[in-house]
């Protein structure tokens, strides 16, 4: 792609969602993601492959549902109770409305099944954008809303934890094991999004961290499903040693930075008197638990199935920036001591 129609469509990118996030009137909101979602389809499109162009169609349409349900549940919230105002959502039909939509634009259970497909048929950089950038506007939005019932975020928090953690058990492709864990994460964020807006926050980005340093491995050593990880030892011994870790810490195993805010979340959910909630979400992080444990098994313990003529992939000197993977990888590691100054910087 051309670099100054690449520069224009991710200033298009980077407007959208800056846009929905200084809006406080609906139709500016919707906007912004109307934006958003049309940067991005030239870039997913970029490659001119079939399964690019399926999964950019599939994508449009349901961002394009997502943001014509937004507007509708919006216009009828003005035209009940006369507000267009994001913070000022009073009726409970035109609030549950937007709650849907904006699940459905950033891949919640029930409203997730287009994401494992899109993400499939993408490369791993246009991957990377679809599952970091692009939950920002839609989650910004979220945070804003004040639900009138708070069974509905509940419902769908655990809903998302336990079929992103099942989703994932059956599948060999890292792109869609990627998108059942992104769709657990939000499932965390979204479990305890009422009661601590601010470990939401915290929640998300320690999620964009490792996913981005997952993704950025992938990336180095092009692998696209389990056997390929297999190969890694063989490129990056270094790498292949620390990426264990990664995994582990996308499960959230202590010590790791992952453990963080699941332990913060399921301290406030019992806090809240919902100790079963916080032990089905606890249980449900066990199924995501497993196939994170596979990809490490795979990677580490394994040796991929080679033919009698080829028994190792070139050694050749990558090219790839890894200055970024170097820092994410870092902070996706080691950044459980800081857990006493998040829990101070929240309580501020």
């Amino acid at each position: 792609m051309n670099p100054y129609i690449l520069a224009t469509l991710l200033f298009g990118l980077g407007l959208g969602t800056t846009i929905t996030f200084t809006s406080s009137h609906w139709l500016l909101a919707w906007m912004g993601l109307e934006i958003n979602t049309l940067a991005i389809i030239p870039i997913m499109a970029q490659q001119h492959h079939p399964r690019a162009v399926e999964a950019t169609t599939k994508y449009f349409l349901t961002q394009a549902a997502g943001a014509a349900t937004l507007l509708f549940a919006s216009t009828t919230n003005a035209w009940l109770t006369g507000q267009w105002d994001i913070q000022q959502m009073s009726h409970p039909l035109a609030t549950t409305m937007i709650i849907l939509a904006l699940s459905l634009k950033i891949g919640l259970a029930p409203l997730h099944t287009w994401l494992p497909e899109v993400l499939q048929g993408l490369d791993l950089t246009t991957g990377l954008i679809l599952s970091t950038w692009q939950k920002l506007a839609p989650f910004a939005l979220l945070t804003q809303i004040q639900p009138i019932s708070p069974t509905i975020l509940i419902a769908l928090g655990i809903t998302s934890t336990l079929v992103g953690g099942w989703g994932g058990l059956n599948q060999t492709q890292l792109r869609k094991i990627l998108a059942y864990s992104s769709t657990a994460h939000l499932g965390w964020m979204i479990l305890v999004l009422q009661f601590s807006p601010q470990l939401t926050l915290l929640t998300l980005i320690t999620y964009l961290i490792m996913t981005s340093s997952t993704f950025l491995v992938f990336k180095l050593n092009k692998s696209t499903n389990i056997n390929m990880l297999a190969t890694s030892w063989a490129k990056t011994p270094a790498l292949t040693a620390l990426t264990p870790l990664i995994l582990l810490s996308l499960g959230g195993l202590p010590p790791l930075t992952g453990f963080m805010p699941k332990w913060l979340i399921l301290q406030e959910l019992t806090k809240q008197d919902l100790a079963l909630v916080a032990t089905l979400a606890a249980m449900t992080a066990l199924l995501s638990l497993y196939f994170y444990l596979r990809l490490t098994y795979a990677m580490t313990l394994t040796m991929s199935p080679n033919t009698v003529t080829g028994t190792s992939p070139w050694r050749l000197p990558s090219l790839q920036l890894t200055l970024p993977l170097a820092i994410l990888t870092v902070a996706t590691i080691s950044l459980l001591p800081l857990t006493p100054a998040m829990v101070t910087l929240l309580a501020l």
